[in-house]
């Protein structure tokens, strides 16, 4: 949390506390819950707008978590994913389909050039 650990959030509390003084904490702690409860609704209503335009995607809240990132997991999933060679029916009209495997060249061989490309 802003690179502060717990020791260090225990003292700036403390020194806050004695800055502020006990007759306005109370009213500064009251202040900054009504914040939190008012950023709170501000993002459920924002949530609550975007479902709503967007409609029904079936997007998956809980899935963008950030806390359930795990860069180990993504990369198990890519290497796992079975991707097939597009197939003579998923290639465009006029296109000639893929060839069923790569050509290895020899080193003699001139560099294939795709006029495409650029």
């Amino acid at each position: 949390m802003f690179g502060v650990n717990g020791g260090e959030l225990i003292i700036l509390l403390l020194v806050v506390a004695l800055v502020v003084g006990p007759e306005r904490l109370p009213g500064y702690a009251e202040q900054l819950g009504k914040w939190a409860r008012g950023l709170r609704g501000y993002l459920q209503d924002a949530r609550r707008r975007v479902d709503d335009e967007v409609g029904d995607t079936g997007l998956d809240w809980e899935a963008l978590d950030p806390r359930r990132y795990d860069p180990r997991r993504i990369v198990r999933e890519a290497l796992l994913d079975d991707t097939t060679a597009p197939t003579t029916g998923d290639v465009p009209p006029g296109r000639p389909a893929a060839p069923s495997r790569a050509a290895t060249p020899t080193p003699d061989a001139p560099t294939p050039y795709d006029d495409e490309a650029t």
